[in-house]
Parts: structure tokens; sequence; C-alpha cells
């Protein structure tokens, strides 16, 4: 099982991006896909994931970026708007089987991970 994201590059602050993974291997429709992103000398962060039809956010990006899936693509998405530069780092696409809602924003809930996509948005 791979998981391929897409979709990262340089962008001016206000700016937009859309970011993609793609798994393959299986179908990932029933399962809890996530993003979570990794700065320079920090640790990896949550930022959004989605759980059947629901939506979780950080609160760093809550309003600006929005996590969607297309089943029928199997394909998750992250339409990142309003980019700050404190939003630069390498994200990655990550999924999981049977994540609780209580570890949904925890990294080690997660089974699968992408390479990472770099995100750099400049003042």
């Amino acid at each position: 099982v791979q998981l391929q994201a897409s979709g990262g590059g340089l962008v001016q602050a206000g700016g937009s991006l859309r970011l993609s993974c793609a798994p393959s291997g299986r179908t990932f429709s029933s399962v809890v896909m996530a993003w979570f992103r990794q700065a320079p000398g920090k640790e990896r962060e949550f930022v959004a994931a989605i759980r059947w039809s629901a939506t979780y956010y950080a609160d760093s990006v809550k309003g600006r970026f929005t996590i969607s899936r297309d089943n029928a693509k199997n394909t998750v998405y992250l339409q990142m708007n309003s980019l700050k530069p404190e939003d630069t780092a390498v994200y990655y696409c990550a999924a999981g089987d049977g994540v609780i809602l209580s570890m949904i924003r925890q990294n080690r809930a997660y089974t699968y991970w992408g390479q990472g996509t770099q995100v750099t948005v400049s003042s």
C-alpha cells in the first residue's frame, strides 16, 4: 500500500494550493484519511482528517483549509486558502483503519504514510 501526495509548491502569502493524496494497493473509502505537516526543527503536527463524511481540523487552519475525498477516484484533497508563511512545511498524507475519534489527531494512530510534499509560503 502506498500513498502518493502531490500538489505542493511555492506560493505567496494569501495564495492557495490544493494537495492530493492517491492511495494505491487498496480502496480507502472506509478508513480515516488525514494530513499532517512538519516544519524544520518542529514535530509533525496534525492538520486535518476526514472520517466518513465528518471533517476535523487543527485550530491553526480552521476556516482556511478544507479536506475532502472523492471515493470514485480514491483520492483525498487538502484545499489550502489564505496561506501564511507559518504554513510552510512538508505535508504528509496518512491513512488508518479503525482510527477512533479520540486518536484522530495523533500521528501514531495512522498506519500508512505518503512521502510528503513541500509547501513553501513566502511573505
